[in-house]
């Protein structure tokens, strides 16, 4: 297991890979077309010729909601948000909205992109993503980060009964206080109110069949006997106050996945890179050195 942030050595000033990020530096916002038939935006920071690192979000969220840890990243890494199909301003197909459709563009949008091997982070759903992605594609990730994630949702009764009292009969439009209260359920720690108007508002622009076919699709698959076929270095990151994930889950991914670890984030929800974005961000940087150094570019 990592040792807590605050346990780590001072970072080296000296060396690129942790020079944090400048208050002013430059994001470069994209839209790539892909041969999946979709149009993602994607935001990227960091050097080009560093570590790739890619960000996947989690159910309704964007781009958007991984600019605060993206601030606090080492300037020395390549950061790619990606905005998955049906969220934030990409494309809003019919379908589908499977994790296997989420993977598929992950693969596309890095191959537009020239990137060969990545270290990829993964939240709430976008921690489904990531997972399958390593089962699916090995050579493709040098490595997992996975934040407020689940071994999967298959006979989860409180997602069940969530799905059949806010999600089966949700319309269009995305009512915003149904956004704000779903991104609040989120969080143990206050927000920026700002922070906060920005994701319900990225809410809101999920499309209501996608909502519907996300939940079916997840509540649909069980991950747990496939990981063992994770192979790349994995850091969990759980916050002890989340809402939807467990100890238990995060218990059943440690056993499941060779040599994987956890940091605890005490106090902190399901969203510890809004509710701790310079300490997810340095524990990155560290899983990064020590993991990966140059292996991913």
């Amino acid at each position: 297991m990592l040792p807590p942030a605050d346990l780590h050595p001072p970072l080296e000033p000296r060396d690129v890979l942790f020079q944090p990020q400048a208050s002013k530096a430059a994001f470069m916002r994209t839209r790539l077309s892909l041969p999946t038939g979709v149009e993602l935006h994607v935001l990227q920071s960091g050097d080009p010729t560093g570590v790739p690192l890619v960000l996947l979000h989690g159910l309704s969220d964007s781009l958007a909601s991984m600019r605060p840890m993206m601030e606090h990243l080492p300037k020395g890494v390549r950061v790619i948000a990606i905005t998955q199909r049906g969220h934030g301003d990409s494309s809003k197909p019919a379908g589908p909205y499977t994790t296997d459709a989420f993977v598929g563009d992950a693969v596309a949008a890095m191959d537009r992109l020239g990137v060969r091997r990545a270290v990829v982070f993964g939240h709430s759903m976008g921690s489904i993503v990531a997972q399958r992605l390593a089962m699916r594609h090995p050579e493709r990730v040098a490595g997992l980060v996975l934040e407020g994630a689940f071994p999967g949702l298959k006979g989860n009764p409180a997602v069940e009964a969530f799905y059949d009292e806010a999600i089966k009969d949700l319309c269009d439009p995305i009512d915003p206080a149904f956004a704000r209260a779903f991104q609040e359920s989120t969080i143990a720690r206050p927000l920026a109110p700002e922070l906060l108007d920005l994701v319900t508002a990225e809410s809101c622009k999920l499309p209501a069949h996608a909502w519907k076919a996300i939940f079916q699709d997840l509540m649909a698959d069980d991950l747990g006997p496939d990981l063992p076929r994770i192979q790349a270095p994995t850091l969990l990151l759980w916050g002890d106050q989340d809402g939807f994930v467990t100890r238990a889950d995060q218990d059943r991914l440690l056993a499941g996945i060779h040599g994987s670890a956890l940091t605890v984030f005490e106090g902190t929800g399901h969203d510890p890179h809004w509710e701790e974005p310079a300490r997810a961000a340095e524990l990155i940087a560290v899983f990064i050195q020590r993991h990966i150094a140059h292996a991913a570019a």
